[in-house]
């Protein structure tokens, strides 16, 4: 039993490392500026001792440089090389990015691409921003709740009613605009009517002024979710032209 408690305890101890980890970079993204060991405590919300021995492991391994005596730290290019190696040899998104990017300049809007997760989250896994000054702006490694989001109501839509309602039996269907479905069961009967049009839109639900309309993609066995989204005045007029570049980019994403 002992031995079991200090496994289950290391093993936490090293979860919450790594989560550690991830947050002090993401805390260098946030303020882009070498940061003194002080400021990362604070930040991170940890004490000064462990946030020196996370900072000094980071240094070593040299995904941080100390920019000057007491002046702090900023990350190397190391984690962003890394990054790069991994992105480059993804065969999923080197097979999407062409079609994302086509779709993009096709209809001049933000296109993203994302998976369901378990928890009933959408993950945004790549996305290509429009080039007008006035655009959606969505990165790889966003979350969105599936319900009010219209990847994942795509995707939602190629499951049984029943396993819709698991998924979403945790999550909160509170109003977030004026325009948002308030339950479940207003949920489902206009999935109804989505599945029968074949295209999935979240016009003002999530953000008053965001309008997205999506479709769901099968690839290699697994169902993704591609969407075009921008302002609302934009993309709710011109729907049946978006839905239509979306159905040709699908088609060519397809197998």
């Amino acid at each position: 039993m002992a031995e079991n408690e200090a496994a289950e305890k290391s093993g936490y101890a090293s979860v919450k490392t790594a989560l550690r980890v991830i947050e002090i970079m993401e805390i260098y993204a946030r303020e882009g500026r070498s940061l003194t060991l002080t400021e990362l405590a604070k930040l991170l919300g940890a004490p000064m001792s462990s946030c020196l021995g996370l900072i000094r492991t980071l240094a070593s391994l040299g995904y941080l440089y100390e920019t000057g005596r007491r002046q702090g730290y900023y990350p190397t290019r190391r984690l962003l090389d890394i990054a790069q190696r991994i992105a480059r040899n993804d065969p999923l998104l080197e097979r999407v990015q062409p079609v994302l990017e086509s779709l993009r300049d096709t209809t001049g809007e933000t296109v993203v691409f994302g998976k369901l997760q378990d928890d009933g989250r959408v993950l945004y896994l790549e996305a290509r921003e429009s080039a007008n000054p006035v655009r959606y702006i969505a990165a790889p490694g966003e979350l969105r709740d599936a319900h009010v989001n219209s990847i994942g109501r795509a995707i939602l839509s190629t499951l049984t009613a029943s396993a819709r309602g698991g998924l979403l039996s945790g999550l909160s269907f509170a109003a977030r605009t004026p325009r948002t479905i308030g339950s479940a069961q207003a949920l489902e009967a206009a999935m109804q009517g989505w599945q029968k049009q074949g295209w999935y839109p979240n016009f003002g639900e999530s953000f008053p002024d965001l309008g997205a309309i999506a479709i769901p993609v099968t690839i290699g066995g697994a169902t993704y979710g591609l969407s075009v989204a921008g302002p609302l005045h934009r993309v709710e007029v011109n729907a049946q032209v978006i839905v239509a570049a979306l159905n040709a980019a699908g088609a060519s994403l397809q197998g």
